[in-house]
């Protein structure tokens, strides 16, 4: 479904409160290709004359098959020129790697460039510890428009862009064509709607299984709002200003819980918990007919299905009377940190931009499953025979292009956003067990996120 001041002790604490999992962390993925980026001419300008080549420590949270693909990266930088090298760190999830920076900031034991999830932006932001990339974007007249605009609004505030997008996903719907052919639906026309959803849930709620599994995610539901062209909270957002109070408990968010506790309670949809990995599970096993997740799952799902069933995706779901809107990005942005030389920024710099080169960004798509944030990454040949042999990833492709800019779809941001998530999470699990309505349930949670901005803003001004 992503460096501060904290030396108050206030915001220390508060800030180490945070902490959740973020979209795309869930994601599992598995190489598709060896094969490796190539080289790029971004690194060639020199940002020092030094003999030795100057060192820049990245804290990454990209573990497994992508931890391996995250070093493939550094390394091919590493050997494309002579002034910089870069060593990648693992550092643990995205929690444990923001916590780890806090606790280095009076220290020089910290990174030059650090990896932070999209709900950590506003934290990272009123942080005052880093230097935005709009600073080295201006100083080298770097051309953002070769870059996905949908991608960059997430990332900018007050039009200036604070990081650079690294790993970016959407979720998606997948469903399987083989049980939908079975009962009687047209395997090639998926559902789009809340009501063609409910209305092919029931079709395929049959001999023991369900029509689909959603898990209690919080990114869902902030994805349901961009869908619905709805602001998750005032203030733009909480991009014109400071946002004060989520408008979750709104129109788009009651219509939305309604919708998915009426599958959950005609046993149409099965409610199987908070974590995407037990609804993959079960959509792979042909237990469930519908699920969601993050496009950066759709390899795993795709080969997991392989010889059980066919794969379809659509779009996420949205009311049919919707107002134009789309889909939030999620996933991470790499941030250059304010308390290094200005040597090691510069040469955080260049190693960002060998990441956004074509090449680089069609090899990190093919293995990862992220988003390229390239827009001529799509012309490179490794990325065309991909999509030729996983054409359901044309679905996120064309839900990201078609998404209308605006602040609904640019996303929200606040200092508390892992709490507000976790929050949201707790609201969705109480209307669907029958604890609370939805309204009730989305109005204790406004409340208590309202307190906690409240407490977080305070920690700012």
């Amino acid at each position: 479904m992503n460096s501060v001041n904290i030396r108050t002790s206030v915001l220390a604490m508060t800030a180490l409160t945070m902490m959740l999992t973020s979209a795309c962390g869930k994601a599992e993925v598995t190489p598709a290709s060896s094969a490796a980026p190539a080289s790029s001419t971004a690194a060639s300008t020199a940002p020092t004359k030094a003999a030795e080549p100057v060192k820049v420590i990245w804290w990454h949270s990209m573990s497994g098959e992508l931890g391996k693909a995250v070093d493939k990266l550094v390394a091919d930088f590493n050997a494309s020129q002579k002034n910089v090298q870069v060593e990648a760190v693992f550092q643990g999830t995205y929690d444990e790697s923001l916590n780890k920076m806090k606790a280095s900031m009076d220290t020089k034991s910290g990174p030059s460039l650090i990896q932070v999830y999209e709900i950590g932006s506003r934290f990272m932001i009123d942080s005052k510890a880093i230097t935005p990339v709009q600073k080295f974007v201006d100083a080298d007249k770097f051309d953002l428009s070769q870059l996905e605009e949908n991608i960059l609004n997430y990332y900018k505030v007050d039009d200036k862009l604070n990081s650079m997008p690294f790993n970016t996903s959407n979720p998606i719907l997948y469903y399987n064509k083989d049980m939908f052919k079975a009962a009687g639906l047209d395997p090639e026309k998926p559902p789009t709607t809340y009501e063609e959803v409910a209305k092919a849930a029931q079709a395929l709620s049959k001999d023991g299984k369900a029509g689909g599994s959603f898990a209690i995610y919080g990114w869902f539901m902030e994805q349901f709002f961009a869908g619905q062209g709805a602001e998750f909270l005032n203030n733009g957002n909480g991009r014109t200003s400071a946002a004060t109070e989520t408008l979750l408990n709104n129109e788009a968010g009651v219509k939305t819980l309604t919708w998915w506790k009426g599958m959950v309670d005609n046993k149409s949809l099965m409610n199987l918990g908070r974590k995407t990995d037990d609804t993959k599970k079960a959509f792979l096993a042909g237990q469930v007919a519908m699920t969601l997740d993050s496009t950066a799952s759709l390899r795993g799902i795709v080969t997991g299905a392989e010889g059980k069933f066919q794969v379809g995706t659509s779009v996420m779901p949205k009311p049919a009377d919707a107002k134009e809107g789309g889909v939030v990005v999620g996933g991470a942005s790499l941030y250059i940190l304010n308390n290094k030389s200005e040597a090691e920024q510069k040469g955080a710099w260049e190693f960002i931009k060998f990441l956004t080169n074509p090449q680089t960004q069609a090899w990190w798509n093919v293995n990862t499953g992220y988003f390229p944030i390239t827009k001529k990454a799509y012309d490179e040949q490794i990325l065309k025979d991909n999509l030729a042999k996983y054409p359901q990833f044309q679905t996120a492709i064309d839900q990201l292009h078609n998404t209308k800019p605006n602040k609904a779809t640019q996303g929200a941001v606040m200092g508390v956003f892992p709490e507000a998530r976790q929050l949201v999470e707790t609201a969705i699990e109480e209307a669907l067990t029958g604890k609370k309505s939805p309204k009730d349930a989305l109005d204790a949670a406004s409340k208590s996120i309202a307190e906690k901005l409240a407490a977080y803003n305070k920690t700012v001004k």
